[in-house]
């Protein structure tokens, strides 16, 4: 498959963030998905986010596995690091990676089909042993590449473009990957970019593995009546948790609101969130609250999208395994390879 290049060309007008990029810097190159695809809607997401961050491109590394949803790295950050492995093992390959070079900020994207299926396996473990990630879901309920068969998120009941119901029950990542351990779970619609951005963001900034599942729907296999991932069905039965915004420690922080309208949570590495409450007195702290809250709406026909859960002093892997901050990839020979002396004290130690 050839992949078309973007113009270089920079309009002289555009924005650009402190870094002298502008969000052109933060592209990749020209989509092959179907046109309307709301994936292509993520990876603009991405872009955007990003780039109000203004993160390095070369600190971000992007990786994925098998699936239409596998192919989008290709199209945004085209100048950072990447890796496409195979069908839903991307998240071993990321966890090795992040071990490497703790440096880094790493993004796994990933599909219904390559994480709720082969993957599921990979999903479990990397959220429970809290990988330092971003781990985001295109999640459209079918099997793009092979022609729309139905995928194990599809809804029990829903139908395909021939009308044949699914009858198997799905498995919802979200619950799951706040059973888990997961520290920062949200769900987002593609077609919400008021609400997805936000989300990516705070997630980006987050310390442990955040994990966002985005409803994208497939607009050649899955987007008809019947279909519970279409974009009319996802917008009539959208159940918004809370209005989301990022406050970046790069600025000054000032807030000044009536009490109980607004929750601010202080990140592990002093940035803070800011969560506009619009669900009463929703406790996005409490996993067994979360969980009950959506089951409770996923038995009235709603979908909740939003911040879930999030626990804002959570541990990542560096911390359970107690790595030196220097990354791995850093040492020299001498320092990985201390000699027989060194490593007869280690083998005493273990006896």
């Amino acid at each position: 498959m050839t992949f078309l290049p973007k113009p270089k060309l920079h309009h002289p007008s555009l924005p650009s963030n402190s870094l002298g990029f502008t969000r052109r810097d933060y592209e990749g190159t020209v989509s092959t998905l179907c046109a309307g695809c709301g994936h292509d809607s993520i990876s603009a997401a991405i872009v955007h986010a990003c780039f109000e961050l203004e993160l390095p491109p070369h600190r971000i590394a992007k990786l994925s596995g098998i699936g239409c949803s596998s192919k989008t790295p290709t199209y945004f950050l085209g100048a950072s690091h990447g890796f496409n492995s195979v069908h839903g093992r991307m998240p071993s390959v990321l966890t090795g990676a992040n071990l490497a070079n703790r440096d880094l900020i790493y993004l796994g994207v990933s599909g219904d089909g390559d994480s709720a299926s082969i993957g599921l396996g990979q999903f479990a473990h990397a959220m429970r042993r809290g990988v330092n990630m971003v781990y985001i879901v295109e999640n459209n309920g079918v099997y793009g590449l092979t022609k729309g068969q139905f995928s194990a998120t599809a809804g029990r009941g829903a139908k395909n473009k021939r009308g044949v119901a699914n009858n198997d029950e799905a498995i919802d990542l979200v619950s799951m990957a706040i059973q888990l351990g997961a520290s920062f779970v949200a769900r987002s619609f593609s077609g919400d970019k008021a609400q997805l951005v936000p989300l990516i963001k705070a997630a980006l900034e987050h310390k442990g593995a955040a994990f966002i599942d985005c409803i994208s729907p497939c607009v050649t296999f899955n987007n008809h009546n019947g279909s519970t991932k279409s974009f009319d069905y996802v917008r009539e039965h959208n159940e918004a948790v809370n209005y989301l915004d990022i406050i970046s420690e790069r600025e000054e922080i000032t807030v000044n609101y009536e009490p109980g309208t607004v929750e601010v949570v202080q990140q592990h590495d002093g940035t803070y969130l800011r969560l506009r409450k619009m669900a009463g007195d929703y406790n996005l702290q409490s996993r067994a609250e979360a969980l009950n809250f959506i089951q409770h709406h996923e038995s009235n026909g709603e979908i909740v999208t939003g911040l879930l859960y999030l626990n804002p002093d959570a541990d990542e892997l560096h911390d359970d395994l107690k790595t030196p901050a220097i990354p791995l990839n850093a040492f020299n020979t001498a320092e990985l390879c201390p000699g027989s002396s060194a490593l007869e004290r280690l083998n005493a130690s273990l006896r």
